[in-house]
């Protein structure tokens, strides 16, 4: 196995520090759930893991259709995971497509399980097979599970008089369970769920509890082919605290919300539908006991200017898209730097252009979050690394919108936001407020006054008496707020703008190296969610002795102050991303460093190994 290290092997159980799981089958297989079931209990076990959905665009194609299958990765160990894995040591194919678009990832001697029953002539057909894998020798290097899951399923079921539609859906919990008992995962919190989910279905809730069950029970009664055993991996060591399992969206709303309740202001976010950005609005809008307020606008534009309207009103307006739905808002970004009002302006970043691929991901909005708006539009970019980091990056974007008044593109991508990861939720009496002070004096008001050191313009809630005015997009003067068509004016207003942003870097954390040393042959400088792949690309190749160290940046604009010192460190640098190549450019144009380029765009994250041949490559050159 590529990915998992054989420590030990007995007759009962082979005991490996670490696997990668894949269940596979049609969009309706219910795939995401199996595998969201599988994390839970593999989280409460103690493993260390990393998970990666990927699902097509499509709502529904058509059944057994490459095209429309839908996978969930997990990657789980006794060390420290940070990416969703390399190669498949452990294949669920529940149709013949399934196996088709998913075999070339599987390790040889992998094992896959297969439903025998979906191995029809129309199923192979559609999938592209004109003999049986099953049956013609082409699955030899790998260790083969068939089963004839649906039939046993349907016997499983039988007692609760399911319609033959609703008992086959079972299918997916009888596969749960015979993976459970492969990896030795308890079934109590998967049942719990189930028993939450159906309660107003008892026949759908005990059907399924019994195909989760009678696939246990399988495992554990069937004599299985010679090779198919128990995996024993060992509890991962993790400081002691509070985990929680949480995808990237989660952390980000959590994150959201803290910054809220530090600041002291109303949270409100007003967003439009989009994949893959869409669930935040559904996380948000279960915690309005935090004084959050959620609002679904008729379109993009509408959703930021609402935002806006928000911030002018005294709360932090928050609004979120993907990289089509930033680019219908980019007018109200602008609107709320020329106004000078705190915005957070979330991105999630998918695969395009247009619609491009919707459910993939891809990190190719850096050029438009730093450049994308009309005129001289500067403002703050920074980008959370991991699922977890979300939480924090999230409570960054409103410190820094509040303070500078000011608005803040934070980069997520499809990629963080549907993953999970176990996240030790931190203690918040560790972190300091940033209450905003808004102005509350009329003596000497006027909406041009200014903070000395950080530029931001005064906050005035509308109503507060002897503080009525009026902001708007025509440019004002800089002494009165007063609209002003001054050529001076200008060039001033459009320098403080400036001015405000670029101090931003006197109050961001120097940049550090994320692993190895501070100076050597080699840098890997990365951002957003690369790090797990650049982590363990980076690690591996340290541990044979290469003079490689990681740079991962969270603020990209501005970026920090001692970033183009560190750099010169290194005799070369390397700049893994999910797109053409766009933060190595601005590297090599702010610091005039030969950075080179590894650029992926196939709406898949990077592999480890990608990365470790593209470092020794690098050193070898």
């Amino acid at each position: 196995m590529s990915v998992v290290e054989e420590i030990s092997q007995d007759s009962n159980a082979r005991t490996v520090e670490s696997v990668v799981v894949r269940f596979a089958g049609d969009s309706g297989d219910g795939m995401q759930l199996t595998g969201t079931n599988f994390t839970e209990a593999t989280a409460i076990y103690g493993n260390d893991l990393a998970t990666f959905p990927d699902f097509p665009a499509e709502i529904r194609a058509p059944a057994g259709a490459t095209f429309g299958v839908s996978a969930f990765q997990i990657y789980f160990g006794s060390e420290d995971v940070t990416t969703a894995g390399d190669d498949v040591d452990v294949l669920v194919a529940m149709n013949p497509a399934a196996l088709i678009t998913n075999l070339k990832d599987l390790v040889e001697g992998g094992l896959v399980i297969v439903d025998a029953d979906a191995f029809t002539d129309k199923n192979m057909a559609r999938a592209g097979y004109e003999k049986n894998p099953l049956e013609d020798g082409s699955l030899d290097r790998y260790r083969v599970l068939s089963i004839e899951i649906t039939k046993r399923v349907l016997e499983a079921v039988k007692p609760y008089d399911l319609t033959h539609k609703f008992a086959v859906r079972c299918k997916n919990m009888w596969t749960l369970g015979l993976v459970m008992w492969l990896f030795e995962r308890s079934r109590d919190a998967a049942i719990a769920g189930l028993e939450s989910k159906f309660a107003n279905r008892p026949e759908i809730r005990d059907a399924n509890i019994a195909a989760l069950n009678a696939g246990h029970a399988y495992g554990e009664t069937t004599e299985l082919p010679t090779g198919v055993q128990v995996y024993s991996v060992p509890r991962a060591e993790v400081p002691p605290g509070l985990y929680r399992n949480t995808t990237g969206t989660e952390a980000l709303a959590f994150g959201l919300i803290a910054g809220s309740q530090l600041a002291s202001v109303p949270l409100a976010f007003a967003s439009y539908p989009i994949t893959p950005a869409s669930s935040l609005l559904h996380s948000l809008a279960s915690h309005k006991e935090f004084d959050v307020m959620t609002f679904q606008a008729e379109d993009e534009i509408a959703a930021a200017c609402a935002a806006i309207g928000a911030s002018f009103a005294g709360a932090l307006g928050v609004t979120s898209s993907s990289g089509p739905g930033i680019a219908l808002k980019g007018e109200a970004i602008a609107l709320a730097a020329a106004t000078e009002l705190p915005l957070v302006i979330v991105n999630t970043q998918r695969g395009g252009p247009s619609t491009g691929l919707p459910t993939k991901t891809e990190q190719s909005d850096l050029n438009q979050a730093l450049f994308g708006r009309h005129a001289d539009t500067s403002l703050p970019v920074i980008a959370s690394c991991t699922s977890a980091d979300c939480f924090d990056v999230a409570i960054e974007a409103v410190r820094i919108a509040t303070k500078y008044r000011v608005p803040v593109m934070l980069l997520s991508d499809g990629y963080m936001a549907n993953a999970s990861e176990p996240w030790h939720v931190p203690d918040m009496g560790d972190y300091e407020p940033f209450p905003v002070a808004y102005e509350t004096q009329p003596d000497g008001f006027s909406p041009a006054n200014r903070d000395p050191e950080t530029l931001a313009r005064v906050w005035a809630k509308p109503g507060t008496p002897g503080l009525e005015h009026r902001i708007g997009g025509i440019e004002k003067s800089y002494e009165t707020g007063d609209i002003s068509y001054e050529p001076e004016n200008h060039q001033k207003m459009t320098d403080v703008r400036k001015a405000k942003v670029d101090g931003i870097a006197r109050d961001i954390p120097e940049q550090t190296v994320a692993m190895g040393d501070s100076s050597g042959k080699l840098a890997v400088v990365g951002w957003g969610s690369t790090f797990g792949a650049i982590h363990q690309a980076v690690k591996r190749c340290r541990r044979e002795g290469m003079d490689v160290s990681h740079i991962h940046i969270r603020h990209l604009w501005p970026l920090p102050p001692n970033l183009a010192s560190l750099l010169s460190g290194y005799d070369a640098v390397l700049v893994p991303e999910m797109n053409t190549g766009q933060l190595v450019k601005v590297l090599r144009a702010e610091f005039l460093i030969d950075a080179k380029p590894l650029n992926k765009v196939s709406g898949q994250p990077f592999k480890i190994r990608e990365i470790v041949d593209a470092i020794k490559a690098s050193l070898e050159s």
